[in-house]
């Protein structure tokens, strides 16, 4: 959840109020819940007494041929904010986009926090008990193998080609913001490979990763991609920290969804080594439902809270966006994914006026309880 903070993921300072953030709305339910989640942080606005400038880029342009593409303006949109060290909000966008996106900024490391939220155990279609405790972060690589290799068809287009390439140092990187994770939650590093199927790959990865972690006391083991997704499922108890190659990454990030009980509760975010950050969910632009006022906005509201704790330092902020979502979702209050029995089905707007509602209130509480 948006409450996980992350040690070491890049050398940077918080940036300082007037806080600017990016905006890109993206395609299918994206600007719908961009826009619900952006009603919550007005009201963090307000109850903070703190002050952010938007800028927002509204248009992706025609698409490419594999969907949509980091096209110049975009790409000028994202430079303009990430060099001025402002974080972007974006919604789901399909296609090359984020592939493209994350090699052209160098956003290394995806960061994606796997914490069922208890109020929510009536709605999961795994055994509350299964996941009740379940705390994981999987820190996926963004720029190496399948997804970042060169591809194209060859042989009058009867053969395509992909390739996966990995470079050590890229590894390292990778592996040094897991270790560094590990190290400051429960000391336990699992490695996601696929040793037969990519032995060279595999065996790379396993070899920087007890490099990673020798001076330290971090324990490392390897776990073939299949087994680390059923035991993600089957018993998230054994797993700390998961770092993962791309595509392997993705996979178990999905996997992770059945966790959590819906794709509408995934979160995630980009990092950058100099400080770059692009927040996202995990969840896809989901075009057969834009229009319904039916979309799940809490993972984008979580995205916020990530944003308030990890470029801003607002921790404060942060735990009260966590604490109002909380509030409504105990309520009963929710839309139709995670609508477990007797709860009350309410829309996408709806659901984010009720959260921002509920952030003056949870900031009282929470101000109340350390005062005590």
């Amino acid at each position: 959840m948006a409450r996980a903070a992350v040690p070491g993921w890049a050398d940077r300072a918080p940036s300082a109020a007037p806080y600017v953030v990016g905006v890109l709305p993206g395609e299918g339910i994206g600007p719908e819940v961009v826009g619900a989640a952006l009603t919550v942080l007005d009201a963090v606005a307000d109850t903070f007494g703190v002050e952010f400038q938007f800028e927002v880029a509204d248009d992706l342009g025609a698409p490419g041929p594999h969907g949509p593409v980091l096209r110049p303006a975009v790409a000028d949109f994202f430079a303009a904010c990430l060099d001025r060290g402002a974080p972007v909000i974006c919604g789901a966008v399909g296609g090359r986009f984020v592939y493209d996106l994350r090699a052209r900024f160098d956003l290394f490391c995806k960061l994606v926090p796997v914490r069922p939220r208890p109020e929510l155990a009536d709605a999961s279609i795994l055994r509350p008990e299964r996941v009740r405790s379940a705390d994981v972060l999987v820190v996926r690589d963004n720029i190496g193998g399948l997804y970042q290799g060169a591809y194209g068809r060859r042989d009058g287009g009867r053969v395509a080609y992909q390739e996966a390439v990995y470079d050590a140092g890229d590894i390292d990187r990778l592996l040094g913001v897991a270790v560094r994770a590990a190290g400051a939650r429960r000391g336990r590093l699992a490695v996601v490979t696929k040793s037969g199927g990519i032995p060279e790959v595999s065996a790379l990865w396993r070899e920087r990763a007890v490099v990673a972690a020798a001076d330290t006391s971090v324990l490392v083991e390897e776990v073939e991609v299949d087994n680390a997704c059923y035991q993600l499922v089957a018993d998230p108890d054994r797993f700390d920290v998961v770092a993962t190659p791309n595509m392997l990454g993705d996979v178990v990030a999905d996997t992770a969804a059945l966790v959590l009980g819906s794709r509408g509760l995934a979160l995630s975010a980009n990092f950058g080594a100099p400080g770059h950050a692009v927040y996202q969910t995990g969840h896809g632009a989901a075009r057969d439902l834009v229009g319904r006022d039916c979309a799940n906005p809490v993972a984008q509201i979580e995205t916020l809270g990530m944003m308030l704790r990890e470029s801003f330092d607002l921790g404060a902020a942060a735990d009260v966006v966590d604490a109002a979502v909380t509030d409504v979702l105990t309520a009963g209050l929710r839309t139709p994914d995670i609508a477990g029995p007797g709860a009350t089905v309410v829309g996408t707007r709806a659901l984010a006026a009720l959260v921002a509602e509920a952030v003056p209130q949870a900031a009282a509480r929470i101000d109340a309880a350390r005062v005590r």
